[in-house]
């Protein structure tokens, strides 16, 4: 799982468009700061006014947000306070051509390995095919610009690897990578043919929130980027549940350098997932009780009240069916409702549950099949995405007409938060892939365009 603002300096940055194919005009402010590990300033000064207001929204200090016209950001240091003259390869880029010239030099260096360099090249190519079907007129700026920040920050990390603790806060400042990830993210996501299932429960999660209940999200997972497709379709109405949700991670995303930049922007649960826990046989029990620290870590933060978390219960991402080539949410594990369950109810404060369905696997669908090799293939488009959330559905009640609710209960449950989240989602894939737009809509699932 990935499981993703400041005054530019110069221009606007490429948020605000003017097709009718590209997203809303969207701009809020954050309040995260807090990091769990020092590392070096980023962004030297940059190369023409375009990256310029792109890198400033994302670099501008917090308390200085409210002033029009912000220092210039610090150049780039080492971790020894040495100025990084590296650092500058992708971010001076002024061109295609220059761009990918710097994956080169750096691999023919001996800095970047040639596994990465390889899919930095591939991705590239992907995600510029991806924005040109938009049809937005500055897709080429938007590229160089958006593709120069991002192997930036995988060179970066490269060179000086982020560790993840068990609970990862986004780390917003000096360099914002929560912004980094939504602008990377935004240019692919068609909003004219994307929708919001029951947008007025989103505001019913934080009146409950600022009551100090906890909220949790039993979601499907379809891509890498699902934390950025979330924040996106929410951003406009509600801001804090897009910025402060935290999201249940599996340790792929934590480690592969491609993905990791990404992953540091947003609230993060380490775990490592089921699918993969037997791997590596000999780091079996090592990864057991790395699970056994995040879930303690879960534990005490609910206890603390105000959480808004959201998971997985199928342990991995969507994949087609092989016959039909149809996508549909994966089986939810049984002990993950579970525990997730228990966690909430035993953490002393209100709790609730909610079924949240997501479709987007368009816009970037993981391998047709559960790969344990790191270097996943990113194929990328340009599409409509949704998301719907449903009611909670209460475990006591399931339980009283259980003859055997001590065995029965757990599964039945599962099978029925599942099959709201089913039920939402075939709503939005009659929205999204049948072309139908608002009127897929049902008496269960209200489906809106908040941001219009």
């Amino acid at each position: 799982m990935f499981i993703l603002s400041s005054s530019p300096l110069t221009t606007t940055f490429f948020t605000s468009t003017t097709t009718a194919t590209t997203t809303p005009k969207a701009r809020v402010s954050f309040s995260f700061s807090v990091r769990f590990c020092t590392r070096r300033q980023p962004f030297p000064s940059l190369f023409h006014s375009f990256k310029a207001s792109a890198t400033a929204e994302m670099l501008q200090d917090k308390e200085s947000s409210s002033s029009s016209s912000p220092a210039p950001p610090p150049a780039a240091t080492t971790s020894s306070g040495d100025t990084s003259k590296d650092s500058r390869t992708f971010l001076n880029a002024t061109t295609e051509q220059e761009l990918l010239a710097g994956i080169t030099k750096e691999r023919e260096a001996g800095r970047l390995p040639s596994s990465v360099a390889s899919g930095m090249e591939e991705l590239y190519h992907n995600y510029k095919n991806a924005v040109f079907q938009s049809g937005n007129p500055r897709a080429d700026e938007i590229v160089l610009s958006n593709m120069a920040i991002a192997f930036d920050r995988m060179f970066y990390d490269v060179e000086d690897p982020f560790v993840f603790e068990p609970f990862h806060e986004a780390l917003r400042e000096p360099f914002d990578y929560y912004m980094f990830g939504q602008n990377y993210i935004r240019p692919l996501v068609d909003y004219r043919n994307s929708y919001v299932g029951n947008i007025s429960l989103f505001y019913e999660m934080e009146e409950k929130l600022q009551q100090g209940h906890n909220i949790v999200l039993m979601s499907n997972h379809q891509t890498e980027a699902d934390p950025a497709i979330i924040a996106l379709l929410l951003e406009a109405t509600n801001p804090r549940i897009a910025e402060n949700m935290t999201y249940v991670a599996g340790d792929r995303v934590l480690i592969d350098p491609l993905c990791k930049p990404f992953s540091i922007g947003r609230n993060l649960i380490c775990v490592y997932s089921k699918k993969h826990l037997t791997d590596i046989p000999e780091l079996v029990e090592m990864k057991r009780k790395a699970n056994t620290r995040s879930l303690k870590e879960m534990a005490l933060r609910l206890r603390g009240g105000s959480q808004l978390i959201w998971i997985a219960p199928s342990g991995g991402r969507d994949r087609p069916y092989p016959h039909t080539e149809d996508w549909y949410p994966a089986p939810f594990d049984t002990s993950s409702v579970d525990n997730m369950r228990r966690l909430v109810e035993h953490s002393g404060t209100p709790g609730h549950i909610y079924p949240m369905a997501l479709l987007c696997h368009n816009i970037m669908p993981p391998p047709p099949q559960v790969e344990k090799e790191i270097g996943e293939k990113r194929v990328i488009s340009f599409h409509g995405v949704g998301l719907s959330v449903s009611p909670g559905i209460s475990f006591s009640d399931i339980a009283t007409a259980c003859e055997n609710p001590e065995e029965q209960a757990k599964d039945l449950y599962t099978q029925a938060v599942y099959n709201v989240v089913m039920e939402q989602y075939n709503v939005l894939k009659s929205a999204i892939h049948a072309k139908q737009g608002l009127e897929a809509s049902t008496p269960s699932v209200s489906l809106s365009q908040p941001w219009n």
